[in-house]
């Protein structure tokens, strides 16, 4: 876990604008495996609250040999304070039930879309925000994400989140450079469905949609 003094020189560096999105720790999602949750979220919540406004949403992701255990899921939302934003990524298929569903629209929690390799996210909306990771593009080089691809992915956010619902998109497909190029051209096929990007990276026009293995 970072040191206090390191959220809050984080949070001195960065626009006003700026949010980060804090993943748990493996302390609590992988060893702890969401039992006895009170102390490691509150020793989280100590530290990530130094980053203040800049405190964006906080990612539960569970190791992909855990089974669903809902009560333990709930003890965990329980611990965390109310104003902050979670987004949840099971990646075992037994989480993907009707509960599950249910339980993270009680609590206004979002599910984490992640497109990788592996058992692939039911697409439900089950809070008034969204959040999505990009792993997994079927381009090449490896891991890139073709500009088709990307379209769809624009137009499936509007279709699941509307034109005016706050979704956090991230891509972590960096094999070649692949990340940033394409998170631009996804920003781009956004606008084009008249969703307003608020965070988009600053890549060159000529860069986009030019294969990352192929740039001069």
């Amino acid at each position: 876990m970072p040191s206090s003094a390191t959220f809050r020189a984080w949070a001195a560096r960065v626009p006003a604008n700026f949010v980060f999105a804090v993943k748990a720790s493996r302390y609590l999602t992988h060893v702890r495996r969401l039992r006895e949750p009170k102390d490691p979220v509150e020793f989280l919540m100590e530290r990530a609250g130094e980053l203040g406004p800049h405190l964006g949403p906080i990612l539960l992701q569970l190791p992909p040999d855990m089974p669903m255990d809902l009560d333990r899921l709930a003890e965990t939302l329980d611990a965390f304070p109310p104003s902050v934003r979670i987004a949840f990524e099971p990646r075992h298929t037994s989480w993907f039930t009707e509960g599950l569903r249910e339980l993270l629209t009680e609590y206004g929690v979002a599910l984490c879309l992640a497109d990788r390799r592996g058992p692939l996210m039911p697409a439900w909306r089950t809070a008034d925000w969204g959040y999505l990771r990009f792993h997994a593009g079927r381009a090449r080089p490896a891991s890139c994400y073709t500009e088709p691809a990307l379209a769809a992915w624009a137009a499936s956010t509007r279709e699941l989140y509307g034109s005016t619902s706050t979704v956090f998109a991230y891509f972590n497909n960096d094999h070649s450079g692949c990340a940033l190029r394409d998170a631009a051209v996804y920003g781009r096929r956004l606008l084009d469905e008249s969703i307003e990007v608020a965070q988009q990276p600053d890549v060159p026009e000529h860069v986009v949609g030019v294969p990352a293995g192929r740039r001069s």
